[in-house]
């Protein structure tokens, strides 16, 4: 049972509907459409299939994103540390493959017909728990493909397999990175068998670009479709990574730039040209928080702190951990830890797309975010005394 705190406030709920999908045209042009367009040309111009474009809502069932797909029950996933959860059985979907349970329903519900060959395509944001960097986000953009095919009452060919999986990957990487160099490596999914992870080579190294694998017989069997007469292939991509791999983009921020120099490079998928940047501006911060707190779960308050202005944060990293019992006992008095508790030193690098920070207005960014990850009784302010009074109002509320 999850308790009404770890439920997702109304005010960020309804931040998180609002968020623009870019991968949807009536929401305006942007590159990622175009390179979703040519994977999914990529695909059916080869196997002749029919396509199934699915945008369905963000807000889905727990048991669509979780259980219809073979989570377990006591997967870390499922925790609301990383989960947005709406109501006890409502989220926000934590990837787009919430959406196939539904769609393959609809599927059984209408009957497959024999030779069925369908690619699923579902595109759109997702919302999880995440650190902050310049390859990571807190609302990815993702898109789930499956293809789903049903024998022919008289067609003894077997359902796609292990040959076709390996074609579907070197269609996509094709599509994506012409010429890429790929491999794949042993993965395992609740949803699929015979599951890789797909990794493309670029001049930092191998990079991720997809996870796939066979559709899982139990998937199938759930949404009411017999898997002895039924099967197909599941790929999930981000495309988030795969638009910055494609134009050469270093910074996932970008992807959302309203400054006109970065914006106009958006609508084609053209080399990647930098615009001027904006030197880093450094904050960091010692704070006491619970144990178990990590990267992903400070990055997520630092977000929902920042509110819009989280646009101008480069990155969150944890320098380093130490618990209570571990520190000298001048510096647990120094910063009021108790057990349970441990001091982290967080680096906070600023670096707006466009413009520049003063000192002023890096230290209220750096405020904001310390009053909203510290959890001991010593605060120490980058401003002054009006800050300190702020603070002690806000804990006694």
């Amino acid at each position: 049972m999850r308790t009404t705190a770890s439920l997702l406030p109304a005010r960020d709920l309804l931040r998180a509907l609002q968020l623009r999908d870019l991968t949807d045209p009536a929401q305006g042009p942007h590159a990622v459409q175009l390179l979703f367009d040519d994977v999914l040309a990529a695909l059916t111009d080869e196997w002749g299939c029919d396509l199934d474009v699915r945008r369905r809502h963000p807000l889905v069932a727990v048991e669509d994103n979780y259980d219809r797909l073979g989570y377990a029950p006591g997967d870390v996933t499922r925790d609301a540390r990383y989960s947005r959860y709406v109501t006890e059985t409502v989220m926000l979907r934590s990837h787009t493959s919430a959406g196939i349970p539904p769609v393959l329903r609809d599927l059984a519900a209408a009957g497959p017909r024999p030779g069925l060959d369908v690619l699923l395509a579902l595109p759109g944001v997702v919302h999880r728990r995440d650190s902050i960097d310049r390859l990571h986000v807190g609302t990815p953009h993702q898109v789930d493909l499956w293809r789903v095919v049903v024998a022919g009452a008289d067609d003894p060919s077997p359902l796609p397999g292990r040959d076709d999986l390996q074609q579907m990957i070197a269609l996509l990487v094709q599509a994506v990175l012409p010429g890429a160099d790929w491999r794949t490596v042993p993965a395992v999914h609740p949803y699929t068998r015979d599951g890789a992870q797909v990794d493309v080579r670029t001049p930092a190294g191998w990079v991720e670009l997809a996870e796939c694998g066979l559709i899982a017989d139990h998937v199938l069997t759930g949404a009411g479709l017999d898997p002895a007469r039924t099967g197909g292939l599941a790929l999930g991509m981000g495309l988030d990574r795969a638009l910055m791999l494609r134009k050469g983009i270093d910074d996932i921020r970008t992807l959302r730039s309203s400054d006109p120099r970065v914006a106009a490079q958006l609508l084609d998928l053209s080399p990647w040209r930098p615009v001027s940047s904006q030197p880093p501006v450094r904050r960091d911060l010692s704070i006491v928080t619970d144990a178990g707190v990590d990267a992903e779960l400070l990055g997520d308050d630092v977000r929902t702190a920042l509110g819009a202005d989280a646009e101008d944060l480069e990155s969150v990293a944890v320098l380093a951990t130490t618990p209570h019992e571990d520190l000298p006992p001048a510096a647990q008095h120094r910063l009021g830890t108790r057990p349970g508790q441990v001091n982290v030193l967080l680096r906070l690098v600023l670096r707006p797309l466009g413009g520049t920070l003063t000192d002023e207005q890096a230290n209220r960014l750096r405020d904001r975010v310390y009053a909203a990850v510290h959890r001991g009784p010593h605060v120490e302010w980058a401003g002054g005394e009006v800050q300190r009074v702020q603070w002690a109002h806000s804990q006694h509320e």
